[in-house]
């Protein structure tokens, strides 16, 4: 598996995002064992970066990494988020110091270690001043609870003021073939700043691999089901992405998937992907793609494709991005 660098921070190119495992995707299909063991086949492919967050049950997903990795902690990068649970009994988003400083230490309890590799603020609270935040993450930084921090879905003025009072080892936000906003002002921020691009949902939610066409296989509880892009004349708009992809695919010798990841890692240096799964054998087919090489002739017909209809998150949960 390849390497990159978010900042002083090296990770494999594709990682692993444990969202799905426990929160989201599920349904009534979680199932935790088999969780860890995707997990642990992961590490044994030599992906080093495993993404969760507070959140995500809330609380279980980053159990179920900490179990995971158990007598392996020294193999992984452990990345988790903070911010849309608050600890101090404020509603809503909390960036507050002494939120941070709870958040931690439930983290590291849960995740079974001593210490985060990469902490993200998951979302921008805008009750509370970006610096007043990171300079709460400084001090973790400082005292060895976290190596290195991070932000989720920032805008690029929000991230220059929060690299001024201590440096950014990476943003996540969502980039993809049918995602392409972070090209515009993110991406160049990034670049600028010598800070990484974590890319969440790299393969679309799953809609890039080519294995939704309509909703009915997904459980009756799956969030896409009222996402946008899922919804209405926007799927149907979207498969011409899906058949492009496939295409692609064909000539390549590959999956659509692999074809979706490899686009994404030809973008430049600094780019790692966090895609999701629970299966091993989607493990297999997604790390494969680190290998894969697209021709430019490829490369220049998915350069093409019109990103999708649809905003990608329901409208209260575009209200908190790109702040």
């Amino acid at each position: 598996m390849q390497i990159t660098r978010l900042g002083g921070l090296e990770v494999s190119r594709i990682g692993l995002g444990a969202m799905g495992m426990s929160a989201f995707y599920t349904g009534a299909g979680r199932d935790d064992e088999a969780s860890i063991r995707t997990i642990q086949r992961a590490l044994d492919l030599g992906v080093t970066h495993l993404d969760t967050a507070e959140v995500y049950g809330p609380y279980i997903n980053e159990e179920l990494v900490g179990r995971a990795v158990k007598g392996r902690r020294d193999d992984v990068v452990l990345a988790t988020k903070f911010g849309l649970v608050s600890h101090t009994g404020r509603p809503g988003l909390d960036g507050t110091p002494a939120n941070v400083r709870a958040a931690v230490d439930g983290s590291l309890r849960r995740l079974g270690t001593d210490r985060i590799d990469l902490y993200y603020q998951h979302r921008i609270d805008p009750g509370t001043p970006v610096e007043e935040t990171v300079g709460a993450l400084g001090e973790l930084v400082a005292a060895g609870k976290v190596r290195h921090i991070g932000l989720s879905e920032a805008g690029p003025a929000t991230i220059r003021r929060a690299h001024a009072v201590h440096p950014l080892a990476a943003v996540q936000t969502e980039y993809s073939l049918w995602t392409r906003g972070p090209e515009a002002d993110i991406r160049p921020t990034l670049r600028e700043l010598g800070i990484g691009l974590v890319a969440y949902s790299p393969l679309g939610h799953g809609f890039l691999t080519g294995g939704i066409r309509t909703l009915d296989g997904l459980d009756a509880g799956d969030w896409r089901r009222t996402n946008p892009r899922f919804t209405g004349d926007n799927l149907t708009r979207n498969l011409r992405i899906v058949d492009a992809v496939s295409e692609v695919a064909a000539d390549a010798g590959a999956t659509p998937a692999q074809v979706a990841l490899a686009w994404l890692l030809n973008r430049g240096d600094g780019i790692a992907a966090i895609p999701g799964t629970r299966r091993i054998d989607r493990l297999e087919e997604n790390t494969a793609a680190d290998g894969l090489r697209l021709t430019d002739g490829q490369i220049a017909r998915l350069d093409r494709l019109v990103p999708a209809s649809g905003d990608r998150h329901a409208e209260a949960d575009m209200a908190v991005i790109d702040r």
